[in-house]
């Protein structure tokens, strides 16, 4: 980064001096990334049930949303240089560029290796990644400048790469959104899921059902099961043992179940439960049906 800045000034180019702008934030991207990792290993209290595990997700939308902020300011800075009037150093710029091309190429190459099992990472990887390109772009910058005398190659390839950041970020910031409003993981298919339930013995239907994820690779789940009022106590702990094996196969690590045995005794307000007492309704006249039929025959 330092010799980025001091070559960027000295050569006179942008992409150099945005580049190693770029790298002060991909430094404190990681610092970040290693300092959400540390919080969310601290333990839950009774004011934060589930400790700090947000604090991954937070510091992904944060790093995200900083490459943003850097691609408006190469804009701008890049429009400024469109008079043609600044001069630039192409073979300075050049050997700058390709040294700090073969770091990032380095520094890309760990980070990617995580980059799939966390969103934190993710998002350091993403900064990583937009430096990498903006090395590339250093890099054709100077050819042109060499070979042609082109200057004005400097600021439209900054505004390209600018351009190329938007659209590597996009992707993170839509998942870091998804996990904030606690949208339904990716990988979690509900309706399998709530079938499987259902085919538990003795489990009518499943309702109010809520999957989220707290952090990456923790995902959470509550819901209520409606079940067959004539079972005992003793099978309804059988029914719980066997409905959360159904939800921990889904990947779904945090389990609150509420079993029922009347939608009637359901206390959640929702547009569900009417739809849901006559389905039980439903059920018990089919049952009586059956058993008187089972007992004339």
């Amino acid at each position: 980064m330092v010799i980025e800045v001091i070559g960027g000034f000295a050569s006179g180019s942008l992409a150099l001096i945005s580049d190693a702008g770029h790298m002060l934030t991909d430094s404190a991207a990681i610092g970040l990334a290693l300092f959400a990792m540390w919080a969310a290993d601290r333990p839950a209290s009774h004011r934060r049930t589930f400790g700090f595990y947000r604090t991954e997700i937070l510091a992904a939308m944060f790093n995200a949303l900083s490459l943003w902020v850097i691609v408006g300011w190469i804009f701008y800075e890049a429009i400024q240089r469109f008079d043609g009037e600044t001069h630039v150093e192409g073979g300075l710029m050049l050997g700058v560029g390709a040294a700090g091309l073969a770091i990032n190429v380095l520094v890309a190459y760990v980070l990617h290796r995580q980059s799939g099992h966390s969103l934190n990472v993710e998002g350091a990887f993403q900064h990583v990644l937009a430096d990498l390109l903006g090395s590339v772009a250093v890099v054709i910058s100077g050819i042109f400048i060499i070979s042609v005398g082109w200057d004005i190659v400097d600021p439209i390839l900054s505004m390209f790469i600018g351009v190329l950041i938007l659209f590597s970020s996009w992707n993170l910031v839509s998942e870091v959104f998804h996990v904030l409003i606690d949208g339904t993981p990716e990988n979690v298919d509900v309706y399998k899921l709530c079938h499987e339930i259902e085919e538990v013995d003795g489990v009518t239907i499943v309702h109010d059902v809520h999957v989220r994820t707290i952090s990456s690779g923790y995902l959470s789940m509550t819901a209520h099961v409606l079940a067959d009022p004539a079972v005992d106590v003793l099978d309804s702990d059988n029914q719980l043992r066997s409905i959360r094996e159904v939800v921990k196969r889904h990947g779904i690590h945090h389990t609150t179940i509420q079993l029922e045995h009347s939608v009637e005794g359901c206390d959640q307000e929702n547009h569900h439960v009417d739809h849901l007492m006559a389905t039980e309704r439903e059920i018990r006249k089919k049952s009586k049906l059956a058993s008187f039929l089972m007992h004339s025959h």
